[in-house]
């Protein structure tokens, strides 16, 4: 994409709020100013920046500030965030980022695609571990959820019991009533 062509697409992206970009050696420049009362914002941007920033801008545009190729001469970056999600619905993609969105989505949507023998290796590498591992940091009763300590010195199974009477106490569980703690 040509210089002038970038410098349209952020003209046509940033439309009101004043300067986003400013001109000088090796960067890319947008002025437009249709009347503002706010603060001017202004930016510098590389040129070799701007293919990644177009077609990634979620991420590189944050790594552009990051590395000093994106410099705010004037205003904060929560200005100029605020000012870039104040020219579009929130939930509308810019035109220029459309098919890197669909990609992105589509790839997504592949890679986690959970079909039934995946799921299953999924299950088995979060859950059939060594019995050696949760005795790392589980209670005797094995409770995979908080417990309530109710003095510093509490060892962890005193802690678990006293949640379970809390809890039983909260929830006037009564003789033949049962309840299921689900780790919440």
């Amino acid at each position: 994409m040509s210089a002038a062509r970038k410098d349209g697409v952020l003209s046509r992206t940033v439309a009101a709020g004043g300067t986003v970009a400013s001109n000088c050696s090796d960067t890319v420049s947008a002025h437009r100013q249709p009347a503002f009362d706010g603060p001017r914002r202004k930016a510098f941007v590389f040129r070799r920046w701007l293919p990644k920033i177009f077609l990634d801008p979620e991420l590189r545009l944050g790594e552009a500030y990051m590395d000093g190729a994106f410099v705010l001469e004037a205003g904060t970056i929560a200005d100029l965030l605020s000012l870039l999600m104040s020219q579009t619905p929130h939930d509308a993609t810019p035109y220029f980022v459309r098919p890197q969105a669909a990609l992105r989505y589509s790839r997504r949507r592949l890679r986690q695609f959970n079909h039934r023998r995946r799921a299953r290796q999924n299950v088995a590498h979060h859950y059939d571990l060594d019995g050696r591992l949760y005795s790392l940091f589980l209670d005797a009763d094995r409770q995979y959820s908080c417990a309530y300590f109710e003095r510093p010195d509490q060892s962890l199974d005193e802690a678990q019991l006293a949640k379970k009477r809390h809890i039983t106490a909260k929830l006037l569980v009564e003789p033949g009533h049962e309840v299921l703690d689900i780790g919440c």
